[in-house]
């Protein structure tokens, strides 16, 4: 679905991302682990076009048509494609209502379209009843929710979470666990997480890409995540 070869990013002459591959299949739930600062991020963002990388390739592949190259094409054309994208910073639209946000994000995805699915609010039911609230009056917890949803109505292939379970407490951690196995494995949606939480990524991946200072030094099975790499890499997960 989503390949990642030998990707080089800069930020002005500081190199950020070292030859790193990854490669995400149809179905499958990946994380991308690593302690702060040391690429997640960045790596998502060039994968949703927020940043352009310097050399390597980035190329999107649905069943039955040919790869493409995500290179030159701005986020929004990648949102069309079918990547959808929860930010740590959620970029809702905090003066309009929750309604509102979720038609704009169909309205971005497919003008020709501004309703919006009643299966959003089969997955979200929370914000059934929150649909004339405003961005701003919502909590925490919601405005979360609000920006599942907004990432969501646009019917994503591939859907990207970065930092998800960050300022979470236990409860919620594990109500966003079980909602993200919901997605992934009981409706088969491919789902790519930048996570350090490690109770949350033995919770809900299937495989993982372990970043350090930028470079990929392990990936496999969620099996094969083993004490050795951990204490070499993640000491504080």
């Amino acid at each position: 679905m989503l390949s990642l070869r030998a990707v080089n990013h800069y930020y002005g002459s500081q190199q950020i991302l070292w030859n790193v591959n990854l490669e995400l299949h149809p179905g499958v739930c990946t994380c991308l682990m690593g302690l702060e600062g040391m690429g997640k991020t960045t790596l998502v963002n060039c994968i949703t076009g927020y940043q352009a990388i310097e050399s390597g390739s980035i190329c999107w592949q649905t069943p039955g048509c040919a790869p493409c190259s995500l290179l030159n094409l701005t986020p929004p054309l990648r949102a069309a494609m079918g990547i959808g994208y929860v930010p740590q910073d959620k970029r809702i639209f905090s003066q309009m209502t929750v309604e509102e946000n979720l038609q704009i994000a169909v309205m971005a995805a497919n003008p020709q379209r501004s309703a919006i699915s009643k299966d959003i609010y089969d997955l979200l039911p929370t914000l059934y009843s929150l649909r004339a609230v405003k961005g701003l009056a919502l909590s925490e917890g919601e405005r979360y929710q609000l920006a599942l949803a907004r990432a969501l109505v646009t019917e994503p292939k591939l859907l990207i979470l970065d930092e998800p379970t960050r300022g979470m407490g236990q409860g919620r951690m594990q109500r966003l666990g079980e909602f993200m196995l919901r997605l992934n494995r009981d409706l088969g949606m491919t789902v790519l997480l930048a996570e350090q939480h490690l109770s949350f990524i033995r919770q809900v991946a299937d495989r993982f890409c372990l970043l350090h200072r930028g470079r990929n030094v392990a990936q496999g099975s969620i099996s094969q995540l083993d004490g050795t790499l951990l204490q070499n890499f993640m000491p504080q997960a």
